[in-house]
């Protein structure tokens, strides 16, 4: 199993190339981190407790890609991932989230994971279940009244027998309809789970998220569950059922314990915007909000440096977890972060700013490009979409020059630029533009339709 998601680093490095242009030093870095996890958990000795992941700094302006090759990377590794924001955190006695929220969360992906993996496990099973509930609502099998061992064979009980037989062959003649979805227009009522405890806000008060979901879960154990009547159509009612059936079949407690091992062992936190809390050297200490961002630091660094968070589902250690920090450092310098906090971050990779070249890859080369998604919205109206390999160019130099202009803000520059090279043409779509038509983008309509950013100075409305 876990050859399977394990890839080598060169394959990691090739899977994130199909999405992420550029960056090859913190490819490489994190694709190295990603293959030590594997490497870690097949050493035999007792040394396996004692490898602790490098946790990486990337370094670098917005829209370069850090998100992204983060986000990707977990899922190459079908590893939880959660992303949080420095800047959201404040340390205890300010308004802010608990720094601990962070691992909260990731545990609550990490089960999520597991549950849908157990879920596609027993997924047969539950079918099966679904069918036998539908079909009971169709056709309510028939109950032969028990006969003394003394009673005679008559006529009627003979009819009896045949009945059953025949109810029996309707059954299971409808069960094959139900499996290839012959009759999911017909509507059925059927008995759904309604869950019990749902109006619990007002409880709450002055409460905290974490204690919040705890009471709530608390009560919707002890108060038992509604069921309530509904009349839905075959193939809704497979839905609805389909979730029930399937958390009968699940056991949630080797769900938790599964989720709690595979977050401590394959977990990555993405915490981004980390120069925000960073104390500029220049400042020279002193109080104000430079007090709470170092206190964010120091709550922080016991969690990146191995602790244990109780959740609701379990204590987790968060000594194996790895931690992939981000910022664009433009007025702080990672060595602003206090010492402790950088030394938990061993890896430092800095990433380029894109250039023309590289917007015109973004646009061209990755399997979720732009272009291919304008070109599949486009299709769903039957409308053909194409870009002239000029009109890419002139869109990529176009970005480029507004980034330098104004403000750079990576390649999020490029969904501004293609919205409003594009914006009429949805529009026209599908009264003006019907289906069946021709669209080519090229160099010249790039030109006419955008040509007045570069001439207006003012280009605030393209500030995101």
């Amino acid at each position: 199993m876990l050859e399977k998601k394990y890839l080598t680093p060169r394959q990691i490095v090739s899977e994130l190339d199909k999405y992420i242009i550029g960056q090859k030093d913190a490819k490489k870095n994190v694709a190295i981190a990603l293959r030590n996890r594997w490497r870690r958990m097949h050493v035999q000795s007792d040394m396996q407790k004692e490898i602790v992941p490098n946790n990486i700094l990337m370094i670098g302006a917005t829209g370069v890609g850090k998100t992204e090759i983060a986000r990707r990377l977990a899922n190459i590794a079908d590893a939880p991932f959660t992303k949080v924001e420095a800047s959201k955190f404040t340390e205890v006695g300010y308004v802010g989230r608990d720094v601990e929220s962070m691992v909260r969360d990731l545990v609550e992906q990490s089960v999520n994971l597991v549950r849908l993996s157990k879920k596609e496990a027993v997924r047969e099973r539950a079918e099966e279940a679904v069918e036998s509930v539908i079909l009971d609502a169709l056709i309510p099998p028939v109950r032969t009244a028990p006969k003394s061992p003394s009673a005679v064979v008559e006529n009627g009980d003979a009819e009896k027998m045949s009945d059953a037989e025949l109810n029996e062959k309707t059954r299971e003649r409808f069960r094959q309809k139900i499996k290839s979805g012959e009759i999911d227009e017909r509507k059925i009522e059927i008995s759904i789970q309604s869950g019990g405890g749902g109006n619990m806000g007002m409880v709450g008060g002055g409460m905290d998220e974490v204690s919040m979901m705890n009471l709530q879960d608390m009560l919707s154990n002890v108060i038992p569950k509604k069921t309530k009547k509904r009349k839905v159509t075959i193939g809704e009612a497979k839905k609805l059922l389909l979730e029930e059936e399937s958390a009968k079949l699940i056991d949630m407690d080797e769900v938790k314990d599964e989720a709690i091992s595979k977050a401590e062992n394959t977990g990555i936190i993405f915490i981004d915007e980390i120069d925000k809390i960073a104390v500029s050297s220049k400042k020279g200490g002193g109080g104000g909000p430079d007090v709470s961002r170092e206190g964010v630091q120091r709550d922080l660094l016991p969690i990146v440096e191995g602790s244990a968070v109780s959740t609701k589902h379990g204590v987790i250690n968060t000594d194996h977890i790895l931690f992939v920090a981000a910022g664009a450092f433009h007025v702080a310098k990672p060595s602003d972060l206090i010492p402790e906090l950088q030394g938990r971050f061993p890896i430092r990779v800095e990433l380029e700013n894109l250039t023309k070249d590289d917007f015109y890859l973004i646009l061209k080369e990755p399997k979720n490009a732009l272009t291919k998604q304008y070109e599949a919205l486009l299709g769903a109206e039957s409308v053909s979409l194409e870009f002239a390999d000029e009109a890419l160019h002139e869109l990529a130099e176009l970005a480029f020059h507004i980034n330098e202009e104004v403000e750079n803000i990576g390649a999020r520059r490029l969904h501004t630029v293609m919205s409003h090279l594009l914006n009429d043409i949805l529009f026209d779509i599908p009264d003006e533009i019907s289906a069946n038509a021709k669209i080519m983008i090229t160099r010249e309509l790039v030109a006419e339709r955008l040509s007045n950013l570069v001439k207006n100075k003012d280009l605030s409305e393209f500030i995101l």
